[in-house]
């Protein structure tokens, strides 16, 4: 039985990271195709950026709801039916032209959203003595596949026949394997649960009056609103400063590298603090820094900045799913809070690649768009501090 009980736990734990792996991919691999999907469609940089804010509205949008869906049918049955809609957007959205691009963007990020506010429920609920540990763990793949699809994006769609739409259909493949391997995890009975809190008592759910709450939610959407940007833009910034597309692409995926040693050890760090103020005002510094190296334009400081960016992202993302756990008292509630910070924070987030896109429009610069995101940063700094005061959400101060 002990046996049984190991090898249930074990295939948990690889589906989850296999669910971790498939939300930054399908993602991630549309920043170095940008300029030729746009010259291949004839569509403006605005209407390019909005390729990754799409998906960042559809969490938005659907994030508050994944929680009351997973509290009536499971959180693994959930996972299950939004994997099927991954793989479904993945496919869709390289057919036929602009139509279908932009709706399968829509059904990717739809899906993608119920990962984002499940997984770290799932984590809190499954593993509460391994929080910081297994937040580490799923940062760590969910960015490693992230930064990879970033790197052969180019790369696959230069593979004949296959173009951008090929390169981007791929990822298909890695959800289908995540689903395969959650098929042991549907066994779970349905049914609802209460927040409680250590005592089995019920506690205050109304996370929305919680001043907590929305520091945890600003900080959410500000790191993803720098991580998104970067994302989309920086292969169009490097290629203005003289770097050649695929070297563009690479630096891309060196960003995200830098992402994944952040964003394991700070959880790991983060759960044998009493607080974690420091360490979420030091990933704002770090990305005002990352700002005035990419201002400086030169070599050197380019390698730098996009080390400062991707570690403070990697950081102030793990720290985020962090305070998901550490601020709640149960799995239910950490989804709880985890789809309100998620349905504001990529609210926020959503604004960045459009903006940043309309701005280097409007002025046909980088500049100004590389300084709003030093902005950013010392809202991380604000936010992040706030964020990190030790207490629960459910017995905190509503204000």
């Amino acid at each position: 039985m002990q046996k049984q009980n190991k090898i249930a736990g074990w295939g948990l734990l690889i589906g989850v990271l296999l669910i971790a792996s498939s939300l930054r991919a399908p993602l991630t691999s549309v920043g170095a195709l940008l300029p030729y999907i746009r010259d291949d469609l004839g569509i403006s940089n605005t209407v390019a950026g909005s390729l990754t804010t799409l998906p960042l509205l559809a969490f938005a949008a659907v994030s508050p709801f994944a929680s009351v869906v997973a509290s009536r049918i499971g959180m693994e049955w959930t996972l299950f039916y939004a994997f099927i809609l991954l793989t479904i957007g993945l496919v869709g959205r390289t057919l036929f032209g602009i139509t279908l691009l932009l709706a399968g963007t829509i059904i990717v990020g739809l899906a993608i959203a119920f990962g984002n506010v499940l997984l770290p429920a799932i984590i809190k609920m499954k593993f509460p003595l391994k929080i910081g540990l297994f937040t580490g763990l799923y940062a760590v793949f969910m960015n490693i596949f992230g930064a990879l699809a970033s790197g052969v994006s180019l790369p696959l769609s230069r593979i004949s026949g296959w173009g951008w739409q090929g390169s981007l259909a791929f990822w298909a493949v890695l959800s289908i394997v995540a689903l395969i391997v959650w098929l042991p995890q549907l066994r779970k009975k349905r049914g609802t649960q209460k927040s409680t809190d250590e005592n089995g008592e019920a506690i205050n759910n109304n996370i929305w009056r919680s001043s907590l709450a929305w520091n945890i939610t600003v900080y959410m959407g500000t790191q993803s609103m720098v991580f998104f940007t970067m994302i989309s833009w920086l292969p169009d910034i490097l290629k203005s400063t003289g770097y050649s597309s695929d070297a563009a692409g690479w630096i891309l995926s060196l960003m995200q590298l830098a992402f994944i040693p952040f964003s394991f050890i700070t959880p790991v760090i983060a759960e044998k603090m009493k607080n974690q103020k420091v360490l979420a005002a030091i990933t704002g510094i770090m990305v005002m820094i990352g700002a005035g190296g990419l201002l400086i334009g030169n070599a050197v400081t380019i390698i730098i900045a996009v080390i400062c960016i991707g570690g403070a992202c990697g950081a102030a993302f793990s720290l985020s799913m962090m305070f998901f756990s550490l601020r709640s008292n149960d799995g239910q509630e950490a989804s709880r809070i985890s789809g309100m910070a998620q349905s504001f924070g990529y609210l926020i987030a959503a604004i960045g690649p459009v903006l940043l896109g309309f701005m280097h429009d409007l002025t046909a610069n980088w500049v100004l768009p590389i300084i709003v995101v030093g902005f950013v940063g010392v809202i991380l700094i604000v936010t992040g501090i706030k964020s990190g005061a030790d207490g629960k959400i459910g017995k905190f101060k509503y204000s």
